[in-house]
């Protein structure tokens, strides 16, 4: 699983205008699932299902 970092830098996804994380495959903005015992959050896209991850 790549960060979302990883992700911003390979075009995978990109930025609105509200600075809002979107998937560039789908178009659709990403999900947020957050494991309170785990310092990662994750990015999901509802549609493709692919992931990223994010360090709090």
């Amino acid at each position: 699983m790549k960060s979302v970092r990883e992700g911003l830098r390979e075009g995978e996804l990109e930025k609105d205008t509200y600075d809002r994380l979107v998937c560039v495959e789908s178009g659709k903005q990403l999900k947020t699932k957050n494991d309170p015992d785990s310092i990662e959050t994750l990015r999901i896209c509802p549609e493709t299902g692919q992931k990223w991850k994010e360090v709090r």
